[in-house]
């Protein structure tokens, strides 16, 4: 049987989502070269126009203006950089606190799984995008801020789901014969337990970078995001608002933008799903 990593290449979803994703995050790494125009200059007398293919559209933008005469391609290559940034680090940041957690949790189990336990359904009683809004009233906008809040928010995603796969695989032989041998508790879980949780914990990340692009879009779209001199899909969405009916492309293409990183963070979750698990892998699912 191939290896995991040959598999994951040979899924059609994982390739699908890997092309969209390295697009998004080549746009977002080489924004300054590759933009037409500084994504904040104002061109007064443009403003408002459509993409370059349609009527009265001008070939310097290519996607039009908004109602500022601002750049709708430069703008959208710049928030890409700004989703990507909040995707890597937010999930990064949840899933450290998450595995942490639930590792300590379901290998030691007794009063300290009860302990996390109970904290994690306090914390996930309250609805996540609320919970959101409420932090960055309290730390104020900002890309840092909005880091905070997703993480502060969706580590408890992680550490339930992978909770229940440790309890699954700390009851295995291997772990007890690992015991028997004399392993420590670290020795155990990051030799034994880590390497069977993995393929989850890789996927569960794929798809938080999901969540959190979406997360960073309403907390933009309602002014509590980053800030106002940074550039946001879910800002561009808000400002496009009132113009909707005279310049509909300015709400049509930041939507799509968030539609297609999202997809490919869910593309890229579901095959890496089906290819790192070795029970869907050998039931061909």
């Amino acid at each position: 049987m191939p290896g995991p990593i040959s598999r994951s290449l040979r899924s059609p979803r994982v390739l699908v989502a890997l092309a969209l994703i390295l697009c998004i995050g080549g746009c977002a790494a080489f924004a300054p070269s590759i933009a037409p125009h500084d994504p904040a200059e104002q061109d007064l007398l443009s403003i408002l126009l459509p993409p370059a293919w349609a009527s009265g559209g001008n070939p310097a933008f290519p996607l039009g203006t908004d109602s500022l005469g601002r750049c709708i391609l430069s703008r959208l290559i710049y928030g890409a950089r700004t989703a990507m940034t909040v995707a890597v680090f937010a999930s990064l940041g949840a899933m450290l606190i998450g595995s942490i957690l639930a590792h300590v949790s379901g290998y030691f189990g007794g009063a300290i799984d009860w302990i996390i336990g109970r904290a994690v359904d306090v914390w996930m009683s309250f609805p996540p995008v609320i919970l959101s809004l409420i932090l960055m009233v309290g730390l104020g906008t900002g890309l840092d801020k909005v880091i905070l809040a997703i993480i502060l928010v969706d580590w408890t995603r992680f550490c339930r789901v992978l909770r229940s796969e440790v309890l699954i695989v700390t009851r295995r032989d291997y772990v007890a014969a690992a015991r028997l041998l004399g392993f420590t508790h670290w020795q155990t879980v990051v030799r034994e337990v880590l390497p069977a949780t993995m393929p989850l914990l890789i996927t569960l990340m794929s798809l938080e970078m999901a969540i959190a692009v979406v997360v960073e879009a309403i907390l933009s779209f309602v002014g509590l995001g980053v800030k106002a001199d940074q550039i946001a899909w879910g800002q561009m969405i808000a400002d496009a608002r009132q113009y909707v009916y005279q310049s509909p492309w300015n709400l049509l293409f930041p939507i799509l933008a968030i539609f297609l990183t999202v997809t490919a963070f869910n593309l890229l979750g579901d095959g890496l799903r089906r290819t790192l698990d070795v029970r869907l892998a050998e039931s061909g699912h």
